[in-house]
């Protein structure tokens, strides 16, 4: 998991280019769980700042941190002056402040199980939320999904991360879900979704495959001729089903 959680600096540009932003009701519904204003946050694994700049343009101060370089570059291209930014993985981070906001987009898996929600409710203030969001992007065309597996199949399995701790994806509470509630660290655990859908040419969602760490892994030989193969199967344009899958929970 962490040679693949460091392979996202090297197409950090596409990366921005490709990956799709985060709807504004996210945050809405984040903030509305909440309850009260939410004056800062520490975000986790921010990336290019895809997720920062939803809230920061809440008008909340926003510390943003990712364990690699280029991508936090990457970020400060985009996001308010005002965002601060931190180089480190949430093993890396010290609790020398609290937040009322800790929140992680679709970097989550990437942290160390051991010791996760310690550092997370360490990283908090009192009665402060903890919130994830998750879940692919995948084709919503069942008939094109089956074309692209077969594409790569030859080289690659599967492009998706298993659940850590093994629930199947089809439970009515999925992970972290599944380990806040657990945790003695954390109570009122809730699970809403946000569906959205996109509409993407053919050479977009190949740009965006560019930036999944399942084919950054691959060989460059390999991974263009994986891209080679999925290109020539699909339409001029694909509809992805882009249904987020958010947790929020409140430090004890």
């Amino acid at each position: 998991m962490t040679e693949r959680a460091l392979t996202f600096g090297a197409v950090a540009q596409a990366y921005e280019r490709y990956r799709p932003g985060y709807p504004a009701e996210l945050a809405e519904r984040v903030l509305d769980y909440a309850g009260t204003p939410v004056a800062d946050a520490l975000e986790i694994g921010a990336g290019t700042g895809k997720m920062t700049r939803v809230f920061a343009g809440r008008g909340i101060a926003v510390t943003a941190t990712d364990p690699d370089p280029a991508m936090l570059a990457e970020l400060r291209k985009h996001v308010p002056a005002e965002v601060e930014t931190r180089q480190g993985a949430l093993e890396d981070l010290r609790p020398e402040r609290q937040y009322g906001l800790v929140y992680s987009a679709a970097a989550l898996h990437w942290t160390d199980p051991a010791g996760r929600w310690p550092r997370i409710a360490a990283l908090l203030a009192p009665g402060g939320v903890f919130a994830s969001v998750g879940g692919p992007a995948e084709l919503a065309d069942p008939v094109v999904r089956q074309a692209v597996e077969e594409a790569q199949a030859p080289f690659l399995d599967s492009a998706e991360i298993p659940s850590p701790d093994g629930t199947p994806p089809e439970s009515k509470l999925r992970w972290p879900g599944t380990e806040l509630e657990k945790s003695q660290l954390f109570a009122d655990v809730r699970q809403f979704v946000v569906s959205e859908r996109l509409t993407l040419r053919a050479d977009e969602y190949v740009g965006l495959l560019s930036t999944v760490s399942a084919y950054l892994m691959l060989p460059i030989s390999v991974r263009q001729q994986v891209f080679q193969r999925i290109r020539q199967v699909l339409p001029d344009t694909v509809e992805l089903a882009a249904d987020h899958t958010v947790h929020v929970a409140r430090r004890r």
